[in-house]
């Protein structure tokens, strides 16, 4: 098992049960280490902002597999971190439907 510390995010540190996932394999230990601090930021940010446990859950496991199958650096399909100082909230601007008469 790694003893090393394993570095966080730009606003938010690592929880428990990532660093825990990250430990467990070197590969991906070595994958986000050569992370931006931002983009370390996305995936806690994008692992810790969901409201059940088994999301969260969920959440590590895809983290682990977009990056050590995928190589993927952020997560994929999400707005950001809005917890970023700076950062504007994002808002979604639907297209009004054309109803046909």
């Amino acid at each position: 098992m790694l003893t090393r510390q394993i570095a966080g995010g730009v606003e938010h540190t690592l929880p428990a049960d990532m660093r825990k996932a990250i430990h467990a394999n070197k590969s991906l230990c070595n994958m986000w280490e050569d992370l931006t601090p931002l983009a370390r930021n996305e995936w806690v940010c994008w692992v810790i902002t969901v409201a059940k446990p088994e999301t969260r859950a969920k959440h590590i496991i895809v983290m682990q597999d977009k990056m050590l199958r995928s190589g993927m650096r952020r997560p994929c399909c999400w707005v950001g971190c809005m917890h970023r100082a700076g950062k504007k909230p994002f808002v979604r601007v639907l297209k009004p439907k054309k109803i046909d008469s």
